[in-house]
């Protein structure tokens, strides 16, 4: 508790000293409440920041967050989205914790120690950027390739072994990218080469080429993306699927209402062959109560989101899990390969723009799969209030 008092005190006093003639501060409070299956869980984390201009063509950004927890309490402190870029013409370059996002959105997404530097010509945006995951968050991170990599993401952090429970796995990644807005005045295009190369005792190297193509028509969107994935797991290869398909249906409906249809497949892995189940970098979960990563699973929803009113907005979802091999998920259970179903919603509220107040509640029903029918059903509830001081 001490060490995170003198964290922010230390933080704050920086962000004093700065020219604020040319700069931007900012506080942030983000707060949870949510009840389960398990009880009751709070989340809060308060995140300062400030931004400033660096002459005609630079600037900086920096933000940290003291994020306080229940079961039990404790204090984590982080450093959060943090870089200095540079921009001249059609030319950006951004170094330090910066945000990143593959394609596809599920093989590496979320902040990473680094660089990255895109370029904008006529045949389209070509990007590159490298980066370091060791010094992260585990929990921010959310790097569960391994078995060891899960178990550890899942533990809390411990002041006094702080080195060993604090950080996440420590794995290089590199990306080389191209997208365009509009090829042939129809088509977005995005498509990624990633690489994450271990430098932890897991011994996990993996290689991604992603793409994605988005095709508006008149009140609809349809997209499609896939992703192979080359693995070498202690010497041994192997390779991993991913893809997607999804459409999007803009109502035409006096308020600003859309209908989202999306199919997501991940291989698993099958006996006596070189497909293996697909590896994504950082776990994003799939779905709001199971919260599964996208190894070895496929799943199917249909989601409504409404803005009734300026102020107010919902969402109503619905999404179906289905295993792609047997051995995979198994905590739900192994009899078959379907999971359930889970049902989720939630209402937003904004009645001024530094004001945001979220209520959702859902259910995961396992009687709908035939993996465990039998299991207790899944749900929760949870409240969540954002405040913005400017």
């Amino acid at each position: 508790m001490k060490k995170c008092k003198i964290f922010l005190y230390i933080l704050i006093a920086l962000l004093g000293c700065m020219p604020l003639w040319a700069g931007d501060f900012g506080l942030v409070l983000d707060q949870s409440l949510e009840l389960n299956n398990a009880g009751l869980d709070y989340t809060g984390i308060l995140i300062p920041r400030f931004s400033a201009l660096l002459g005609e063509n630079g600037g900086f950004y920096i933000s940290a967050g003291a994020k306080f927890q229940n079961n039990p309490w404790t204090i984590v402190p982080e450093l959060l989205r943090t870089e200095f870029n540079w921009g001249s013409g059609s030319k950006e370059f951004k170094i330090g914790r910066v945000h990143y996002s593959d394609p596809l959105g599920y093989i590496a997404n979320g902040l990473f120690d680094g660089a990255g530097f895109s370029m904008d010509t006529q045949a389209g945006t070509f990007s590159a950027a490298a980066f370091y995951t060791g010094l992260l968050y585990k929990k921010r991170a959310n790097i569960t390739m391994t078995d060891g990599e899960l178990k550890s993401a899942s533990s809390d952090l411990v002041y006094t072994d702080f080195l060993k429970t604090y950080f996440a796995p420590k794995r290089i990644v590199a990306a080389l990218g191209w997208e365009h807005p509009g090829l042939r005045d129809l088509v977005y295009v995005n498509l990624a080469l990633l690489g994450q190369y271990d430098f932890s005792a897991a011994d996990l190297h993996s290689q991604y080429l992603a793409a994605k193509i988005s095709i508006p028509y008149n009140d609809f969107i349809f997209d499609l993306g896939g992703s192979l994935e080359l693995i070498e797991d202690s010497g041994k290869f192997g390779i991993g699927l991913a893809g997607e398909l999804g459409a999007v249906w803009m109502l035409p409906t006096r308020i600003e209402d859309r209908l989202s249809f999306l199919g997501r497949f991940s291989s698993g892995t099958m006996d006596n062959s070189r497909i293996k189940a697909f590896l994504p970098i950082t776990t994003n979960p799939q779905g709001y109560l199971l919260q599964p990563k996208l190894s070895g699973i496929s799943m199917i929803s249909i989601d409504y989101l409404g803005r009734f009113h300026k102020t107010f907005s919902a969402l109503l979802s619905s999404s179906y899990f289905i295993r792609s091999d047997l051995n995979s998920h198994t905590l739900i259970g192994n009899n078959g390969w379907f999971l359930g179903n889970e049902f989720y919603g939630q209402v937003m509220w904004s009645p001024v723009s530094d004001i945001q107040v979220n209520l959702g509640g859902g259910v995961f029903l396992p009687s709908l799969g035939n993996a465990a029918p039998k299991a207790d059903l899944q749900w929760r509830v949870e409240l969540n209030v954002i405040l913005s001081l400017y």
